[in-house]
């Protein structure tokens, strides 16, 4: 079967993992964020947990359509020396019994990866089953109980049109005549045989790779295979729930392994592989930091990481995974010639004169790749004044600690999440305060625009004539400060809460009145005295 040869398939690549350094890891998705408006879309003014929930939406939604991984492993008695094993695995979410599965494409996702050459065949007619934990209860309790059902009316057809063929068949057979169903496979066979060995108490079936073998047999030798055969149904049970988990069987050899994770903005894959292998996404913040840590103890950002480097080394501005790769293998590398040395391992030599970009397993050979040389780097650095000490994997991760557990966060009042304590406080430039004159009924869209071409800014109402701008560059808002210092109707400063919340203007409003009042009643009584 080939989910069941898939798992054996993953063995040989797994043993490469067991004695690998970091793995790289890359996801494709059916769609990336919901077309949510107004209050719902993400934006800078968002806290982590707020941030967090809108974006679990989106992940309910859409489902994986690729993974790849690329892990390292050090070649023995060659100094500083890689071997990268990657993968491309082709998902498909379980379809078996009452557990079917909803999700959505998005347009501009599945024309971006068209572009790249990406496989939906393969995906929509190939891919490897997976679930969660929680699926994964639910579809072992029915199949041990016995208490499941054919999926779909498709199938259901399929299997009468079967169970016709076999009785046809029986009534002219004799005993020990055997006959073949050709092109049944998958969940299919299984389903098929527990119908067969159910409905026809004089038959025997057997799985090969021609289709299911139907066998005429006597009551008696029925009892007999159904007590002593290892492909008697109690087995079959235990095949079938195997095949339905599929790629959950690795991801929780990948949870076992407790090596570094390594991903490139990586905060939507570890929410999807929360969400579709682990246990569906909590509405607590907290808790699914927590149950992320507890998975990958060591994950490494490496958006997060070549921040800081870019900055300080005066690299050329980047754009995407790739290019960042690129400038690390270029002369601007400063250690290029002394950094790490990664070849591909032998099933991978297409990745070696080629490149795809957006093929999970290339993305995330590129990974770990950035993140070796950013490690040599970031140790250069540190030993400038001394020769640098012969580099090691351990010795990487000491000078990578300070990024370990940051992922880098899109859009939201925070640059980064820290799975292993408190996230830290925002670095973000100062909100700004609008607030508009003669311009009735404007609307935050409206406020959007103006600023559009200047520079871009997230608007948010605070009343009816004032609203709060929030930017990630410090440049943006020092543009603005200046640009609008005179402007007639809108008038922008930096916010201040005390100043300007209208909960604190609302108070202060009303222990002004008790205080006049209060005043006005010492008055009153002092001049009756």
């Amino acid at each position: 079967m080939k989910s069941l040869a898939m798992v054996c398939a993953w063995g040989l690549f797994f043993f490469f993992f067991f004695f690998a350094f970091p793995a790289g890891l890359d996801i494709e998705f059916t769609g990336l964020r919901s077309n949510l408006s107004g209050p719902q879309q993400i934006s800078l003014f968002d806290l982590p947990s707020e941030w967090y929930l809108k974006t679990r939406q989106s992940v309910q939604q859409f489902t994986i359509c690729q993974i790849g991984l690329s892990v390292f492993s050090s070649i023995e008695g060659e100094s500083n020396k890689y071997v990268a094993h990657s993968c491309n695995f082709f998902l498909f979410p379980t379809t078996f019994g009452v557990l079917d599965s909803e999700f959505s494409f998005q347009a501009s996702s599945v024309q971006f990866l068209n572009q790249y050459g990406f496989d939906y065949n393969k995906f929509l007619k190939n891919g490897i089953p997976y679930m969660n934990e929680e699926q994964e209860k639910k579809i072992k309790h029915n199949i041990l109980t016995g208490n499941w059902k054919v999926r779909s009316s498709l199938d259901k057809d399929q299997i009468k049109v079967v169970i016709d063929e076999v009785t046809r068949w029986l009534d002219l057979a004799e005993e020990g005549d055997w006959m073949t169903l050709p092109g049944i496979a998958g969940f299919q066979a299984f389903e098929v045989q527990l119908v067969l060995r159910k409905a026809l108490p004089d038959i025997w079936t057997v799985l090969r790779d021609q289709g299911v073998i139907v066998k005429k047999v006597s009551t008696q030798h029925r009892w007999y295979l159904e007590t002593t055969s290892c492909d008697r149904e109690s087995c079959w049970k235990e095949k079938i729930l195997l095949s339905a988990r599929g790629f959950s069987v690795f991801f929780q050899m990948l949870v076992k392994a407790r090596k570094p994770l390594v991903g490139h903005n990586m905060m939507m894959d570890l929410l999807h592989l929360h969400e579709k292998f682990f246990r569906p996404l909590p509405e607590s913040y907290d808790e699914f930091k927590l149950n992320i840590h507890n998975l990958f103890p060591v994950l490494i950002d490496t958006k997060n990481v070549t921040k800081d480097i870019w900055k300080e080394l005066n690299f050329p501005r980047v754009s995407n995974l790739s290019e960042v790769y690129e400038v690390l293998n270029s002369d601007l590398n400063p250690t290029k010639n002394s950094g790490p040395v990664i070849i591909h391992a032998s099933r991978c030599e297409k990745y070696v004169e080629t490149k795809y970009p957006h093929e999970a397993a290339y993305d995330a050979f590129l990974c770990g790749s950035v993140l070796l040389k950013v490690a040599h780097l970031l140790l250069w650095k540190v030993h400038s004044a001394v020769p640098i000490p012969e580099p090691s994997f351990p010795l990487y991760l000491d000078v990578l600690a300070p990024y370990v557990n940051q992922v880098n966060l899109i859009r939201a009042g925070v640059p980064k999440i820290n799975f292993a304590g408190p996230d830290s406080p925002s670095i973000r430039p100062p909100i700004l305060i609008l607030t508009v004159r003669k311009w009735p009924g404007v609307s935050e869209q409206q406020v959007y625009r103006e600023f559009q071409n200047l520079c871009k800014f997230d608007v948010r109402r605070l009343t009816r004539s004032q609203f709060l701008l929030m930017t990630n560059k410090f440049k943006d808002t020092r543009s603005i400060l200046k640009e609008y210092r005179c402007h007639p109707t809108l008038r922008i400063s930096l916010y201040r809460y005390w100043r300007h919340s209208p909960d604190i203007n609302c108070l202060l409003q009303v222990c002004s009145v008790i205080t006049t009042w209060a005043f006005i009643a010492f008055l009153l009584g002092g001049a009756g005295l």
